[in-house]
């Protein structure tokens, strides 16, 4: 505990004071672009590497960057996803998967979280994407990781299509989903690209996005 009070310390004497008006702003409301859904795994630091401030994003974390389908019953990731569409307006909702993820390491071997009985349930939600790779290969093992992770992103965007004010802002063409896997090693983003259907480096993947823009407002 001592380097988070140090760090606080620090923070009040030397960073506050740099920012006291972007933080006066923020003491009354907030107005995020984007929902970030990642994962809480502690290599994560959403904002060193997206560059972003305080005020940028609004960040929903959980094991394994989980978007359950829509149900009746609140939840924590449902609420946040509700009150970021519909009462913050973001434009747009990114699922950030990472490489090694212990998330997926446990839904590859559910078998082995029988003291963990709450984990096992809450990986059940990635299950259809271990499904999905073991369709394609005949199995899913720990030489799947990568794929499952990938597998797991796209899984939770379609989640994300079930909850009505996300389902009503994407057809409505005022919300964006975005699909990211982050590469701890590297400092690597790659994104999911409709079209390809692949990830993609994010400045290619980028790229091409804006020129179709281009393309069409030109046409």
């Amino acid at each position: 505990m001592d380097h988070l009070v140090d760090g606080i310390l620090k923070f009040k004497r030397d960073v506050f004071p740099d920012h006291r008006e972007l933080f006066g702003e923020l003491a009354t409301g907030q107005s995020p672009e984007v929902l970030l859904v990642t994962c809480a795994d502690s290599r994560i630091d959403p904002n060193m590497v997206t560059q972003t401030k305080p005020g940028d994003l609004f960040i929903c974390r959980n094991a394994g960057n989980i978007v359950p389908p829509h149900v009746s019953q609140a939840g924590g990731v449902t609420a946040s996803i509700e009150y970021a569409v519909a009462v913050l307006g973001v434009e747009h909702i990114v699922v950030c998967g990472h490489t090694d993820c212990g998330a997926m390491k446990g839904a590859l071997a559910t078998e082995a979280l029988t003291d963990l009985p709450h984990v096992k349930e809450w990986l059940d939600h990635a299950r259809s994407a271990v499904e999905v790779v073991r369709a394609r290969h005949g199995h899913c093992g720990p030489e799947h990781l990568d794929e499952l992770t990938e597998e797991n992103v796209l899984q939770q965007l379609q989640h994300l299509r079930t909850h009505p004010v996300v389902a009503a802002r994407v057809r409505a063409g005022t919300l964006q989903l975005h699909g990211w896997i982050y590469d701890i090693e590297t400092g690597e983003v790659s994104c999911y690209e409709e079209e390809s259907d692949s990830f993609m480096p994010i400045e290619e993947r980028y790229e091409r996005l804006a020129a179709r823009k281009a393309a069409a407002a030109s046409a």
